[in-house]
């Protein structure tokens, strides 16, 4: 993974509108199914993994949730977001990441 890759095309993501952080946004975006991956900082506290991992498992829901290398101040630094959740609302933007991330 290319740091400096994934936070640029996070930063188009952004530019887009397709990126939310925060736990509000976030928790908003996985009950309305508009989230197509929630993904978390490496240093994102257990409580609030688990707590992603239920919302966008519950109900039948199946979105994908990761666990990303960078720490909030990589991702404060690279897109001007410091957050420890951060969801993707687009399907085609949440697949290009998942290959970004190494998972896909």
């Amino acid at each position: 993974m290319n740091i400096k890759d994934v936070m640029g095309f996070l930063g188009l993501c952004r530019k887009a509108g397709m990126l939310l952080c925060g736990h509000d946004v976030v928790k908003e975006s996985i009950i309305s199914s508009k989230a197509q991956l929630v993904f978390l900082s490496s240093d994102a506290s257990e409580r609030l993994e688990r707590e992603m991992r239920h919302a966008c498992t519950y109900n039948g829901k199946n979105i994908p949730v990761l666990r990303t290398a960078c720490t909030m101040d990589d991702f404060g630094a690279g897109i001007g977001r410091k957050s420890a959740v951060f969801s993707v609302t687009d399907t085609g933007f949440a697949t290009k990441l998942l290959q970004k991330f190494g998972e896909e």
